[in-house]
């Protein structure tokens, strides 16, 4: 839940960028093709980037310390899960806008459906001709819509004329795909500011197409007297439902020049900053190659707290070890550990309220008479999850203490604990059982993501 509400911000901020770059870089030019290729373009990869990952790896400042299996906390036990997380609540509501705008879609579509059943068809110059009382000039799809149709008529091969250009390009499939953008983004306010420029740019590329044939000067007269407050549904091209001045003002608008093309090379360093932002990861430190407790490949780096890793003395005045030959084993080994921790480490509750998650990675010494010491948080998540790592390995009982040619010494360990509220859309690792008693803590044997 938690990642498909991430993607739609992500997504909807990438929307929003692209209308923002189109309204202050493009709207002004009379490329109108590129402007449309553009909007279309950039309106999927507003889909697509937010899905992407990319993960870039930081190189080490140090040596890695000895790394423990990640440890996860989290399933909620069964009295709490009927509340609903704020999450959750943000999730349904956003659920319900999407069922209201699909069924007001679907109305539209079937309703404009049943009008082009009850209408007169006829075959004009190549293109279908729908004439019915009810329908005002548009276009749909491979449709004309008029409300009569009188070929000898100026006026109406001049409106003939502007929805054939609708058609032959193929607008209907713009507003289709822009009205699935607006069923996922209904909550964005500039996802219909982007509707309004890609219905723009179709009617200007309709109004040149017909002014290549006709005046100007009559077909902005044909305009002033066609203008009507009627929408029409969702995938129509209304022969006059954009602000009349302002397309008048484009047809008169000399052509931009060639050189102002350059504008749409700008479109490169926007899309690759919404892609380096959104879609590349800057590899976390457990990511990084180092030694693992299972003798596995292991991520490592010394990360925020440099001081934890520089640091070469113990307690007792000895070198502290990243990398030893026999490694500290605690009281009962793995299996041992992971009851141990399974019985004492808990959610705290303030994270669990906040819907907090994520990695703490705590970081202690194993002394060389077994005791553990120098307790501190790499990384942290907060809302108490940081100081519940810490308590729960503070009172760890003490561990057989690690070796180097025979004999015991200090060894600095890592101990990467994952908090995750149940219900959440997070990738897991494969999850390996906890002990039978024990239903809030569960072990997970960690590997590369």
């Amino acid at each position: 839940m938690n990642a498909i509400l991430i993607y739609l911000l992500e997504a909807s901020i990438c929307v929003a960028i692209t209308v923002l770059f189109y309204r202050i870089v493009l709207s002004e030019l009379t490329f109108f093709t590129l402007n449309r290729v553009i909007l279309i373009g950039m309106l999927m990869l507003s889909f697509i980037i937010p899905m992407l990952s990319f993960k870039l790896g930081i190189t080490s400042m140090g040596t890695g310390e000895i790394t423990l299996p990640e440890f996860l906390v989290g399933k909620e036990v069964a009295q709490e899960a009927v509340s609903f997380t704020w999450q959750e609540l943000v999730f349904y509501t956003y659920l319900s806008g999407v069922v209201v705008m699909t069924a007001h879609l679907i109305l539209g579509f079937f309703t404009s459906q049943r009008l082009l059943g009850k209408s007169r068809l006829m075959r004009y110059q190549d293109y279908w001709i729908a004439v019915h009382p009810k329908f005002i000039p548009a276009s749909f799809f491979s449709y004309i819509l008029l409300p009569d149709f009188n070929p000898d008529r100026s006026e109406q091969r001049q409106i003939v004329l502007h929805e054939s250009v609708h058609v032959r390009l193929k607008h209907s499939w713009d507003l289709l795909l822009i009205q699935f953008a607006k069923i996922i983004f209904w909550f964005n306010p500039l996802i219909y500011q982007f509707e309004r420029s890609l219905r723009e740019v179709h009617e200007y590329q309709a109004d040149q197409g017909v002014t290549s044939t006709y005046s100007k000067r009559e077909y902005s007269g044909l305009l002033l007297q066609m203008i009507t407050g009627g929408q029409g549904w969702h995938f129509m091209n209304n022969f006059n439902q954009f602000q009349t001045k302002k397309r008048i003002i484009m047809m008169s608008k000399p052509q931009s020049q060639k050189r102002e093309m350059r504008r749409f090379l700008l479109a490169i360093p926007v899309l690759a900053a919404l892609f380096f932002v959104f879609s590349c990861e800057i590899t976390p430190e457990e990511d990084i190659e180092g030694p693992t407790m299972m003798g596995e490949s292991k991520a490592t780096t010394i990360g925020p707290n440099m001081d934890i890793s520089a640091r070469k003395l113990a307690r007792d005045g000895e070198e502290i070890f990243d990398v030893v030959e026999d490694q500290p084993e605690p009281p009962g080994g793995m299996e041992g550990w992971n009851k141990y921790l399974s019985q004492n480490l808990t959610y705290p509750a303030q994270a669990r309220s906040m819907g907090v998650e994520g990695t703490v990675i705590v970081v202690f010494v194993v002394n060389s008479d077994g005791t553990l010491s120098d307790v501190e948080i790499l990384r942290g998540i907060g809302a108490g999850a940081d100081e519940e790592a810490v308590r729960v390995v503070e009172n760890a009982a003490d561990w057989t203490p690690g070796s180097q040619r025979g004999r015991t010494i200090n060894t600095r360990m890592r101990l990467p604990i994952r908090f995750k509220l149940a219900g959440s859309t997070q990738k897991e690792e494969p999850i390996a059982s906890a002990p039978n008693d024990v239903d809030e803590v569960v072990v997970v044997a960690y590997s590369k993501k």
